[in-house]
């Protein structure tokens, strides 16, 4: 089944859909993350190259990520950051262009190793579900616009991995561009103007002044 869909800004919970469908062509419009489930709490299991193509499967009706497949590796990406075409970067979900993509589901993968047919929540929510040594964030990644990444050195990157911070969670994808909520805790990075944070699985250099990141840290 196909419909036109307006991609919301909050995910909800699916069931995975078994029928084959026709893929749609898009554009990533930055490097973005591929996860292995329709959230940021979900595994980075590659990246998309920014400004390359990938066939994008399908979306959840109700959420903005989409199951794609990008040179030959299936995964999900955020639609926000998924554009019909290079020259109008719309993001897929916008409803400037609501392009006709194919509906899918999720199924979240039980305790047990079968198939729960149970809810899952998105962003922070889902993360909290997760357990571990989590800090929430309470609010979420602002705005969808793509900024330009920072020149950081290995010197400051070895500091950072060799010194991780707990992780946090918040709704949306992490990437350059991207600003942090008020709420989030930036760790300073010494003889440094920038500072880091450990953010939906992804490391992420920001400037503190403006909680903007700069840099992400792969």
């Amino acid at each position: 089944m196909k419909t036109r869909i307006l991609i919301a800004a909050t995910a909800t919970s699916a069931l995975l859909a078994g029928g084959a469908a026709a893929a749609t062509s898009a554009f990533a419009t930055t490097d973005l993350n591929l996860r292995s489930g329709p959230g940021p709490q979900y595994e980075i299991i590659g990246v998309i190259d920014g400004s390359t193509e990938t066939m994008v499967e399908g979306c959840l009706a109700e959420a903005n990520w989409c199951q794609v497949t990008y040179d030959g590796q299936a995964g999900w990406a955020s639609g926000e950051y998924l554009a019909h075409s290079l020259e109008t970067p719309v993001p897929v979900y916008s409803p400037e262009s609501q392009v006709e993509v194919s509906t899918v589901t999720y199924e979240e993968p039980g305790d047990n190793g079968g198939a729960a047919v149970g809810a899952i929540g998105g962003g922070a929510v889902a993360a909290a579900a997760l357990g571990g040594p989590l800090a929430i964030l309470g609010g979420m990644l602002i705005g969808g616009g793509v900024g330009a990444a920072v020149d950081v050195d290995e010197t400051t990157v070895t500091y950072i991995r060799n010194n991780p911070v707990d992780p946090v969670y918040a709704t949306g994808e992490v990437v350059v561009g991207a600003k942090l909520s008020d709420t989030a805790v930036v760790t300073p990075i010494p003889e440094s103007e920038y500072g880091y944070v450990a953010v939906n699985n992804t490391t992420a250099v920001v400037d503190p002044a403006t909680g903007e990141i700069v840099y992400i840290v792969r």
